[in-house]
């Protein structure tokens, strides 16, 4: 019985504690997370880049969307099967809430040992595909060989990680993240310095801390505060994996649609950059860095919009629709403001920031200041387009949570850096961020306006019920 009381009480205080406050409880713990979960890919590239040099930073860069692709399997899985808790949770459904845990876990491990195996088996002609030169190539391959040996670990580490946060434990889940990032930076620096290892020394590295990640992850299983996870719900059902399918295809999109940009980035780079007075290897190496650095200030702005699932998902199935309106609101200045400060540091400190990953010619530091201030010369805008799509993944529309995911990189950031630089040559690329950042921050300004009056109207529907029955 007083497993039960408690279990209700953390549900409950969806429906009726402070708004900031629940968003703090949420929020800094995931944001965390992510921070983590974004610095496995960059202190392997700043150890690389101090060890190997820009090659080897190159490599990485090819290596990545092989990374991006594990995390869009995880993240279709954890965000929809959390999406999917949440909801339930607010309906009172635990039974449905638990099975969909159950079922989430046995698609994941299934899903990243099937992803391992045709990873190794097309490693070369993926490499190739993924924009690899032939000086990065023989770096890509031993790289990458490596880290898909992990993939089934961050599979289903990462998509634990988002349910253990919707079921009101995100300390849990941050610490399974530090423990393995903490891991991995001790383990690089050792591999690759006092052991003289090289790229391979990084990637084993990672691969370990993601398994001690996904280790604690699963001793979460017994400790569930909202459901009573029993094996039964391990049984697959194919309903139940297409609704968390569905929940979670916002996130899976977003994570796909990094792949296909990174992918048409590195093929496009390679083919104009050779064009240059920069050749190939340095606008891969390059773009490659800002693109993780600027990870880091979306992870920051995704934890904010992935704290704030759990209370707009409970409020929307409780249908305090003023709540929901509040809550989003709230996260969305929330995120607005981190990604301006983001925005201001990139601006005016690209060279500190370079520093960090290795020091090389003057050549290649033009060239990355250049890339810093033009790609990233609207990211700040991140903050109201991420929030919003998460938003609306929150409250069951996963199509328009999927459309807005899907604008800025592929409805517009790809066609862009096809396009633009036929006419531009090389700068073309660099411009194609910050024209993509706009068009997707108007679009997401026009779902978003539709979506609030119609829950103000919802809202006093719902006012005018309670004073009926009252």
């Amino acid at each position: 019985m007083e497993q039960i009381e408690t279990k209700d009480k953390v549900t409950h205080s969806l429906g009726t504690e402070k708004i900031g406050k629940l968003i703090a409880r949420f929020a800094i713990p995931s944001v965390i997370s992510l921070l983590v979960n974004s610095l496995y890919n960059i202190v392997d590239q700043i150890f690389i880049g101090q060890k190997v040099g820009y090659l080897g930073n190159a490599a990485t860069n090819v290596a990545f969307p092989i990374v991006t692709l594990s995390m869009a399997i995880a993240l279709l899985l954890g965000d929809g099967c959390a999406a999917h808790l949440s909801l339930k949770l607010g309906e009172k459904n635990k039974e449905s809430a638990a099975r969909g845990v159950g079922n989430m876990l046995i698609v994941a491990l299934a899903g990243g040992v099937l992803f391992m195996a045709a990873g190794l088996i097309f490693l070369s002609p993926l490499m190739r595909a993924f924009g690899a030169t032939d000086k990065v190539m023989p770096y890509a391959t031993e790289y990458t060989r490596i880290i898909l040996m992990g993939v089934p670990f961050v599979i289903v580490g990462t998509s634990l990680n988002s349910v253990i946060r919707a079921d009101g434990s995100p300390k849990f889940a941050m610490i399974s993240m530090i423990a393995g990032a903490v891991t991995n930076v001790i383990l690089d620096y050792t591999f690759m310095f006092p052991m003289g290892m090289g790229v391979d020394g990084a990637a084993i590295a990672t691969i370990l801390g993601q398994i001690l990640s996904c280790i604690i992850s699963l001793f979460y299983l017994k400790r569930f505060k909202s459901i009573d996870l029993k094996k039964r719900y391990f049984k697959l059902q194919g309903s139940m994996i297409s609704t968390v399918c569905k929940l979670g295809v916002s996130s899976f999109i977003t994570q796909m649609a990094i792949t296909v940009v990174q992918i048409a980035l590195n093929n496009t780079l390679a083919t104009y950059g050779a064009l240059s007075v920069y050749g190939s290897e340095i606008p891969l190496s390059c773009v490659g860095i800002v693109m993780k650095v600027n990870q880091i200030m979306i992870s920051v702005v995704v934890g904010i919009a992935i704290g704030a699932q759990p209370i707009t998902g409970y409020n929307y199935g409780a249908k305090n629709y003023g709540r929901v309106k509040k809550t989003y609101l709230t996260s969305m200045l929330l995120a607005l403001l981190c990604s301006t400060l983001f925005y201001l540091v990139f601006m005016i400190f690209p060279e500190s920031v370079i520093s960090i990953f290795g020091q090389e010619d003057a050549l290649y530091n033009a060239f990355a200041v250049k890339t810093f201030r033009t790609f990233l010369a609207l990211c700040f805008v991140a903050g109201f387009q991420i929030t919003s799509s998460h938003f609306f993944q929150a409250v069951g529309k996963p199509m328009r949570a999927a459309t807005l995911s899907l604008s800025r990189q592929v409805l517009f950031l790809v066609p862009l850096v096809l396009i633009l630089p036929m006419f531009m040559g090389l700068d073309g690329v660099l411009y194609a961020g910050p024209i993509a950042d706009g068009c997707a921050a108007v679009l997401s300004a026009v779902f978003i306006s539709i979506e609030m009056r119609r829950l103000g109207r919802m809202e006093k529907e719902q006012a005018a019920l309670r004073s009926a029955a009252a």
